[in-house]
């Protein structure tokens, strides 16, 4: 059960009590929502009631009449303002009645008077009946009709219908001899009224009664349970009385019996009723109304009697001892849809003939699923001697309060975002939710909806945020921290940052941070000088140091970012260093440069050596503290800068056979090759240590002791390649002897000096050499082979010198026809030709001139001449040859002169398998002939 809590200007009479009432037990099922709100009508009603009684209450579409038990009328607007009152009773009045437009109002009292006074006009009529009237019911077109028709009755027992005509008006009994009339409503043309047997149906347009409905059996007496009649609509009749409720439906053409309980005593040809629902209640009835296709009932709940109510008693209830009114809406089958309870003002004191519940016309055409449209929903009033409670249906905003008074604040949230109620209750709903939820310290669930429930408001994120940070709960906020519609101001930003700071368990969620908020959001010195306190501390984390790093960056300050990132081993810092030039920076982090990877490491340190000399890397690789191979990386260092340029690091080559020996003894002997500028004694000393016996046999060698070096070749190589090849680069005949000793002295290595010295050493010299029955193995394998090589290479020498006399003589033939060959030299007018003849150009060719004589002088063995007409070729400017044999020839000379000897040379033009010129020197043709 619900109970719903009214507005109201004065404090309930019996507040504290209802509150204790009201008070549930934490066992009790979950509370159901209310369907319909409370509120009390204001206005003048407190202080009319505050001093008399209401008895009754009708609704027009304008306004609002409460009778009294004093008698008077007030017309109220709907606000509880007192537009008007008629002084129309000296007795408690019982019924109220307007017609359809609002403009009269009728009233029936105690003291036998019936009253009808015009709202907009001095129209008054009174009707004295001279015992107590019950009710009056007005034609509902009053207004609209001269007749001027209404009915009333009472306690006389008869139901009076008041005609006017043009003589005055006219009183009909239509009904008389079942008790007294206790209520009466009118609708169209059809009159209902109830009295002590039961309700009947009056049908006005055919002046015929069309139903009786009799009185449920074992119902108590109307005088203590009044009957309630209500119109649904033209055709739909609700009688509430005592716990029973009917429903009748009122049929035309043909009679259909439906299902049902009917009882018909006089039936209208074209008009009957069916009772459609009918059912019994467990409470007493005070009042009844429609609500859509369901029904609201006021049920008046009487005393408890050894832990029953009592219902059907008919001993009016001691006074004190009532329980509070409720509210049920129920449905036609007696579903229980709410049920909802009234503190009412003094509700122990009253019966249940005391309330009353009317409802204000409506459509009700928009209702459907327990839904209203706005402005279309009915309103409930009910009214007990002391006040007057307005009801209606909760709407959407109703509905989410009330979710929100009981903590179900998910759940309003989705009813706002579903689109019910108006926009802005989202913040208040928002706002609300989030107090809820840092009150349970749900802090995560309240930091993520923040931006559904703050969404663009900058001043409302804020304020979350300083919430946030008062309760030390800021970093759950910070993920969803808007940095763009809205931005916030910079000292919020900083607040987050430094919050995030000042906690190690979320100096990761700031790296992200810093990352992924833009740097103009915040001032980042703020946030340095808040995180710089905490290097070399026990709260310094990785992701701080490299969150500080990230905040050096963007104040420029690389170099600290550098040595924060060198620090943390970051990959990216050689990156780093190249786009920010901070070669400089990394004189002292060589080591942690070579940890984090050596092979770049090196190449940035020889790369930029004029920086950082080798001495300072060598320095602090050797010096280094950290746990790591400096070692190695000192050779990589070492090596590399080797490869690039042998002299630089020459001081540290000493130390480089000592790390070759280590950790490439394969790259030891090259670098001994290369190198000079080591001590052989102590090199020596480390290739004995390591057992490198070539390396050794090179620095005897290289110290001068070949003996020692050709017998580490022999004694302990035994490799007798490398022994003959260091004898002949040698060139010391005392050292072939020594190796011939050497090998005597090991007779398997005889055969081996014999087969590798063809070429440097005579075998014959070998073989006398070796002492009579001296066993060799496989000598005569040896022999054969050295044999076989002498052949080979002697045949091989044979064809050499086959070829280099062929080719002699090949280029020796070549050598004479080119000689052969003349030499065409122009004459200085053709160099001339073309050019421009003046004082300017005139010394060039001059110099041109001699120069061309120099040439041919130098040329020639005539000094300058023609070898048959002897003159000299500065002359004659005429084209020169000259031949290979030196003799030079004026062209038109030697054409002239080879015409005469054509016929000697022919055969030898004829042989000439070149295909060039026929021109030969006449001279050295003639001598050959």
């Amino acid at each position: 059960m619900s109970s719903a809590i009214m507005a109201s200007d004065h404090p309930s009479e019996n507040g504290a009590e209802g509150d204790d009432e009201r008070e549930e037990d934490g066992d009790e099922e979950e509370e159901e929502e209310p369907r319909l709100k409370y509120q009390r009508l204001g206005g003048n009603v407190p202080s009319l009631l505050s001093t008399g009684a209401a008895s009754s209450i009708a609704i027009a579409e304008r306004m609002v009449a409460l009778g009294t038990h004093d008698g008077t009328v007030h017309i109220l607007d709907f606000q509880g303002n007192q537009v008007k009152k008629f002084a129309a009773h000296t007795a408690a009045i019982n019924d109220l009645c307007f017609d359809v437009e609002g403009e009269y109002i009728g009233s029936c009292s105690d003291d036998g008077s019936v009253v009808i006074n015009g709202l907009f006009s001095e129209e008054r009529l009174k009707f004295e009946y001279h015992r107590p009237t019950k009710t009056i019911a007005l034609d509902p077109d009053y207004s609209r009709k001269s007749s001027r028709r209404f009915v009333a009755g009472g306690l006389a027992g008869q139901l009076f219908l008041n005609t006017k005509n043009w003589l005055g008006y006219n009183k009909q009994v239509l009904h008389d001899g079942e008790g007294s009339i206790h209520a009466a409503k009118w609708r169209t043309s059809l009159i209902a009224w109830a009295n002590d047997a039961g309700v009947k149906v009056y049908d006005m347009a055919n002046s015929q009664c069309i139903t009786f409905i009799e009185r449920a059996r074992g119902s108590p007496c109307p005088e203590l349970l009044l009957p309630h009649l209500v119109w649904q609509d033209d055709t739909i009749l609700v009688i509430g009385w005592g716990t029973s409720v009917m429903v009748a439906a009122i049929r035309t053409n043909p009679p259909h019996r439906a299902s049902g309980i009917q009882k018909n005593m006089s039936v209208s040809n074209t008009k009957y009723v069916d009772i459609v629902a009918s059912f019994q209640t467990n409470y007493r009835i005070s009042g009844i109304a429609p609500y859509g296709d369901a029904l609201v009932i006021l049920a008046y709940i009487p005393e408890e009697h050894n832990g029953e109510k009592k219902f059907n008693s008919t001993i009016p209830s001691c006074l004190g001892t009532a329980q509070r009114p409720e509210v049920h809406i129920v449905t036609w089958k007696n579903e229980e849809l709410a049920t909802e309870a009234l503190p009412v003002h003094g509700y122990e004191h009253y019966k249940a003939k005391d309330y009353v519940l009317v409802h204000a016309p409506f459509a009700g055409s928009s209702y459907a699923g327990g839904q209203w449209a706005a402005g279309d929903e009915p309103l409930y009033y009910i009214i007990s001697p002391k006040d007057v409670v307005i009801a209606r249906p909760r709407d959407a905003e109703d509905h989410i309060s009330w979710l929100l008074q009981h903590g179900w604040h998910e759940k309003a949230l989705a009813a706002v975002e579903a689109g019910q109620g108006r926009t802005e209750l989202l913040d208040e709903v928002g706002s609300r939710y989030l107090d809820h939820l840092i009150v349970v310290r749900k802090y995560a669930e309240a930091a993520s909806l923040c931006p559904k429930l703050l969404r663009g408001s900058a001043s409302a994120w804020e304020r979350w945020v300083f919430h946030f940070a008062h309760l030390r709960q800021l970093p759950v906020l910070v993920p969803y921290m808007p940095t763009e519609n809205p931005r916030l101001r910079d000292t919020v930003y900083e607040v987050a940052l430094v919050a995030l700071a000042t906690n190690p368990s979320f100096h990761q969620l700031l790296l992200s941070t810093i990352k992924s908020w833009p740097a103009t959001l915040y001032s980042t010195s703020a946030v340095i000088s808040a995180i710089e306190p905490q290097l070399n501390t026990s709260s310094m984390t990785d992701s701080l140091k490299e969150a500080l790093a990230e905040l050096y960056i963007m104040g420029t300050q690389n170099e600290k970012a550098f040595s924060l990132y060198s620090d943390l081993m970051k990959p990216e810092i050689f990156d780093f260093v190249e786009k920010h030039s901070l070669h400089d920076a990394i004189h002292d982090k060589v080591v942690q440069l070579m940890i984090l990877d050596s092979k770049r490491a090196v190449s940035l340190l020889i790369q930029h050596r004029d920086m950082v000399s080798p001495s300072e890397v060598v320095g602090q690789l050797l010096h280094a503290r950290q746990k790591c191979d400096t070692r190695f990386f000192l050779h990589l260092y070492l090596h590399s800068l080797f490869d690039i340029d042998s002299e630089v690091g020459k001081e540290f080559h000493d130390l480089q056979v000592e790390l070759y020996a280590d950790y490439e003894p394969q790259m030891l002997l090259p670098f001994l090759h290369s190198s000079h500028h080591y001590k052989l004694e102590k090199a020596y000393e480390i290739c004995v240590r390591k057992d490198l016996l070539r390396e050794q046999a090179f620095i005897l060698a290289r110290m001068g002791n070949a003996k020692r070096a050709l017998a580490v070749y022999i004694n302990k190589l035994e490799d007798m390649v490398e022994a003959v090849d260091y004898v002949s680069a040698q060139h010391d005949d005392d050292l072939w002897e020594e190796l011939v000793k050497h090998c005597l002295r090991k007779p398997e290595m005889v055969g081996m000096l014999l087969e590798h010295t063809v070429g440097n050493l005579d075998p014959l010299y070998i073989v006398g050499m070796v002492p009579s029955g001296l066993e060799i193995p496989r000598l005569r394998d040896h022999l054969v082979k050295i044999i076989t090589n002498y052949r080979t290479e002697t045949s091989l020498r044979h064809g050499c010198n086959d070829i280099l006399k062929a080719d002699c003589i090949n280029l020796l033939i070549k050598y004479y026809k080119e000689a052969r060959h003349a030499i065409y030299l122009g004459s200085i007018e053709e160099e001339t030709r073309g050019k421009r003849v003046n004082e300017a150009s005139a010394p060039t060719i001059e110099r041109a001139t001699n120069k061309r004589m120099l040439v041919v002088k130098s040329r020639t063995r005539g000094n300058g001449r023609c070898c048959l007409c002897f003159d000299p070729f500065s002359i004659q400017h005429v084209n020169v040859v000259v031949f290979f044999c030196c003799h030079a020839y004026h062209v038109p000379c030697l054409q002239a002169g080879s015409d005469s000897v054509g016929s000697a040379s022919q055969s030898d033009d004829d042989n000439d398998d070149d295909g060039g010129s026929r021109m030969r020197c006449l001279l050295c043709t003639t001598a050959s002939g």
